[in-house]
């Protein structure tokens, strides 16, 4: 896999699979932290110890028994070349959280790619279950290591509240699937519209 998009996407679905009815995914850049974290926790059947182990080795491959596919032993394997690594947490009946971390700028971390497409083609999936999805960005100003200029940024939305102001009116209907791709392609495109602040930006903002 060249982007870890489609790591996310591989979790989101074999979420489904476990039955799954609520998902989070969040996404935190960190550049004063150089570190870029993923987390998608569901409410699926979850997993006992031995299950995890079996579930982190890429030759155990027996959907019946593994909670995700095998895109979980890559998607460590992709953290751990990027400096960073997986965790999962999980019990039988609990759900699961799969965190996994990169380097934010190490050169051999994948791009994260195109999540609004990630997200549209989970949502607009039959039975998708209740996403609550939030992508937060913070970029270092000047100077570095002066919090004071460091910008944040921030898109979250919840297809709970979303599906209720449909009123039964499904995702993957083509009026409100279009707009839900403009929506999230829109989201998307303001995180990356983060500036790095000027050395005088923030001069008479009152503290």
């Amino acid at each position: 896999m060249l982007e870890l998009a489609l790591h996310v996407l591989d979790i989101l679905r074999n979420a489904v699979e476990a039955g799954a009815t609520q998902v989070a995914l969040t996404i935190i850049e960190d550049e004063p932290a150089n570190r870029l974290t993923l987390t998608i926790t569901d409410n699926g059947r979850g997993m006992d110890d031995e299950t995890i182990r079996r579930a982190l080795n890429p030759f155990y491959t027996t959907r019946r028994t593994r909670h995700v596919g095998l895109g979980l032993p890559l998607l460590a394997a992709a953290a751990e070349t990027a400096g960073g690594g997986l965790m999962i947490r999980s019990r039988p009946g609990e759900g699961t959280t799969v965190e996994t971390t990169f380097g934010l700028d190490h050169p051999d971390r994948q791009p994260l790619g195109d999540m609004a497409a990630t997200l549209l083609a989970f949502l607009l999936a039959e039975a998708a279950p209740d996403l609550r999805y939030t992508h937060r960005v913070l970029r270092t100003g000047f100077p570095a290591d002066n919090p004071v200029f460091a910008q944040e940024r921030e898109f979250a939305f919840n297809t709970a509240a979303i599906r209720a102001e449909l009123e039964g009116l499904p995702l993957n209907h083509p009026v409100v699937a279009r707009w839900l791709a403009e929506y999230l392609a829109e989201g998307e495109r303001e995180l990356k519209e983060v500036e790095h602040n000027e050395p005088g930006a923030v001069e008479g903002a009152g503290v």
